[in-house]
């Protein structure tokens, strides 16, 4: 026992400095040497010697990229001291003091990036002194969960051993958490970034549309997104998730209503709340009941709730297009085996292009197979084929082997069905051509519908007239729910006003045309009247504007107090009753292609104090929700697997906090712009750039377009001498193309004016 006694503890091993970080070990016969990797310097690198000499170097060395030594080994020093401490863990997230919780929000906010326009290139180049910067590890650690919310990265990414490897190297202090610890980290960005978006929805003095978003997953799980839109102070039209919501496989309308009033009482919004949009034009009938009996027991819908449900008009082109594939299947089928059989071989492709060129078909198109997911595919797939139908009807009698033949009355049933999928694919280009979509725009593309089908139902060809019937069946309840508030969107158009409402109801209804229009005309002034009572009226919780009194200076003693309430009530009232029509009486505004309906309102806010109020609620109603990414597919939204593994609160926080930090790179404009008329092999595209607060150094910028769902081509030239260019690359043009413009150098304005802009016109043509 004594024996053992005398035996000494096991020596831990030491730990290597991270001085070595900087030193190659190298062995030379019997010596060993340290080799500087900054400026190759040769040292003693024995272990007798130790790391003091070698630390001496580093701060000597003026070709090392100048991080503090100094600084890293007593950050190792702190970290150990640290991780010894069984509070540090513990009060991260807890009650903390007014000046640690002002570290901490200084901590959770991005550092903006700016690029220093006056930095010269061969400075860019040199190295770059951190001796004076101070390493945060909290910050950067905060910073790293930001950006996996933000990029929708997974949260495993920190344990990747090359993503280690990585930060170690281009941070040799930096520690990476390990998945549990980003995920808390994650949650407490989300929790921030939450009570920003609760305080910004709070303080708003117009009313919020919420969007409604069924969501599926690989599993076959389902998930509601309910997602605010609304028109902040600024007149900028904004839209925040506020929640991804898991749901039970056997859900019901009822249990969807109670999660949804759940959610408004949550955010505090059912007092504030105008009009819900669902993204099914058939469903929720239950649901939307329940939730408007809920509301009104709270206080009162605006127009007794008839403005209330509207539906996604998106998800009404493609039920359309829907039934329009099931009905010409059959033709479909024998378009897609037909193309299919002539690619199928050179030999099969050649003597078909032979056959073409006998019968005077001299397209540039290419015969294209569809995918049956993406029916704008399949549009382009029968666009093409009926082009080469006089090649097709003489292919069965030079091939044996071809037997999926159309005949003449097939190929009259593909084309009259491909014009009505050409007139709903330009449709729904246009609502997708928009990022933040007004609700004004609608209207008129809507009422153009509503003539079109109206004239395909009276085809003599009976297959054709039945699918039009369907069509129109599908549309006209869409109609009866959102005709009403499309109307009025479009009256709150200057340009427009109930001229477009005249204008398109005569079309539409006829001799009943003038009934219509006074029920539009009726109902228009019904929500006016009650914005106006509710100006007058105020009312710390009616989210309008104007629901405060003028203030008196000797408020305590004065006794005309009441007088100025009188004053001001009854001045209001006559200001009021007379604002809407003031509005209706004025000429049009011109219209234009760089017209902004929210700018308009905006200048014009003071002349039309309620009305404006009015607008900034109704033009804020996302008539669209679906994204461009699923308005082509025939199924719908689907989360991903990632996310669909994740557990529910974190699930939401991740899809929301990216959501809340998402922002728009500086110097980039994006915009979209829709091509209905095409040549034989060129595309001839006329852009009109306008870029405001910056504008192109040397007026060179980049340029990306991307076609369809394939990245294209890209090409750098010159707004003051480019006249014509011809893009030389094979792309996939679906009709649609999304132009980023982004500027390589972004100068500063010639003057002080910050709105300062620059307007150009881009021609080009682009081969198909």
């Amino acid at each position: 026992m004594e024996i053992l006694n005398e035996i000494p503890a096991k020596k831990t091993k030491r730990l290597t400095s991270v001085v070595w970080n900087h030193f190659e070990r190298v062995r030379k016969a019997d010596a060993q040497y340290a080799v500087c990797v900054h400026c190759k310097k040769k040292l003693s690198g024995s272990s007798n010697s130790g790391t003091t000499h070698l630390r001496n170097h580093l701060l000597r060395c003026l070709k090392r990229s100048n991080y503090d030594v100094s600084q890293i080994l007593s950050a190792k020093r702190k970290r150990k001291e640290t991780s010894q401490s069984p509070l540090r863990q513990s009060n991260l997230g807890l009650t903390t003091t007014y000046e640690e919780g002002k570290v901490k929000d200084e901590i959770l906010s991005p550092i903006p990036l700016k690029f220093d326009q006056e930095l010269k290139k061969e400075e860019s180049n040199q190295a770059i002194n951190l001796g004076s910067v101070k390493f945060d590890q909290e910050r950067s650690r905060l910073d790293l969960a930001r950006m996996i919310m933000l990029h929708g990265y997974p949260l495993a990414m920190v344990d990747h051993v090359g993503f280690k490897i990585f930060v170690k190297n281009l941070q040799p202090m930096f520690e990476v958490n390990n998945n549990g610890a980003i995920e808390l980290d994650c949650m407490t960005i989300y929790s921030k970034e939450k009570q920003k978006v609760y305080e910004a929805i709070h303080h708003l003095h117009g009313r919020i549309n919420l969007a409604v978003d069924m969501w599926g997953s690989p599993e076959s799980s389902e998930y509601i997104c309910l997602t605010a839109n609304y028109i902040d102070e600024d007149w900028r039209l904004q839209k925040k998730m506020l929640n991804f919501i898991s749901l039970d496989p056997s859900h019901t309308d009822d249990i969807l209503s109670e999660v949804i009033i759940k959610s408004l009482t949550d955010w505090a919004i059912d007092r504030k709340l105008f009009s819900m949009t669902f993204d099914d034009c058939s469903a929720y009938e239950v649901m939307v009941f329940r939730i408007k009996d809920w509301l009104s027991q709270n206080r009162p819908l605006l127009k007794n709730g008839d403005l209330f449900d509207v539906r996604c008009v998106t998800h009404l082109l493609k039920s359309i297009v829907q039934e329009v594939m099931e009905a010409c299947r059959d033709v479909t089928h024998k378009i897609r085996e037909s193309v299919r059989h002539v690619k199928s071989s050179q030999t099969v492709l050649g003597k078909f292009n032979e056959i073409a060129q006998q019968v005077g078909i001299n397209s540039g198109r290419r015969l294209v197979l569809d995918c049956p997911m993406q029916w704008n595919s399949t549009y382009m797939m029968l666009e093409a084929a009926i082009e080469y139908r006089g090649a097709f009807c003489l292919l069965q009698e030079h091939d044996a082997s071809y037997s999926k033949a159309l005949s003449e009355m097939e190929w009259e049933w593909a084309s009259s069905v491909a014009g009505y999928i050409k007139f709903l694919l330009e449709f729904t280009n246009i609502i997708i051509g928009n990022k933040y979509p007004t609700a004004n725009i609608f209207f008129p593309e809507i009422c153009d519908m509503h003539i079109q089908l109206n004239e395909w139902c009276k085809s003599p060809d009976d297959f054709l007239s039945s699918v039009a019937l369907k069509m129109k069946l599908k549309f006209d309840v869409y109609w009866s729910k959102c005709s009403m508030v499309l109307a009025i969107a479009a009256i709150l158009d200057p340009r427009f006003k109930m001229k477009l409402v005249e204008y398109y109801f005569r079309q539409i209804y006829g001799s009943a045309a003038p009934d219509r229009i006074k029920e539009v005309s009726a109902g228009l002034r019904e929500l006016f009247n009650e914005y106006s009572m509710g100006s007058s009226s105020p009312d710390e919780d009616s989210g309008l504007p104007g629901s405060c009194l003028p203030s008196s200076s000797n408020s305590s003693r004065d006794k005309l107090k009441g007088f100025d309430k009188f004053l001001y009530e009854t001045s209001q009232s006559q200001n009021m009753s007379s604002d809407l029509d003031k509005y209706l009486e004025e000429p049009v505004f011109p219209r234009n292609y760089d017209f902004s309906i929210l700018n308009w309102w905006k200048v014009h806010t003071p002349r039309y104090p309620i009305l404006s109020m009015m607008a900034r609620d109704v033009l804020g109603i996302p008539v669209s929700t679906l994204g461009p990414e699923v308005a082509f597919s025939n199924g719908g939204r689907v989360l991903d697997q990632y996310h669909s593994s994740l557990s529910p609160d974190t699930r939401e926080a991740l899809l929301c906090g990216q959501d809340w930090l998402r922002m728009e790179p500086e110097g980039t404009i994006s915009f979209m712009f829709i091509i209905k008329k095409y040549h034989l092999s060129t595309l001839h595209i006329q852009i009109t750039i306008s870029c405001s607060r910056n504008h192109p150094n040397s007026e060179q910028f980049s340029l990306t377009t991307c076609g369809g769902n394939k990245l294209t081509c890209s090409m750098v030239c010159s707004i003051s001498s480019i006249s014509s260019r011809r893009l030389s690359s094979e792309i996939s043009l679906i009709l649609l193309l999304v132009i980023h413009v982004k500027f390589d150098k972004l100068s500063k304005p010639d003057r002080a004016d910050s709105s300062s802009s620059l307007k150009s016109t881009l021609s080009f043509s682009l081969p198909v």
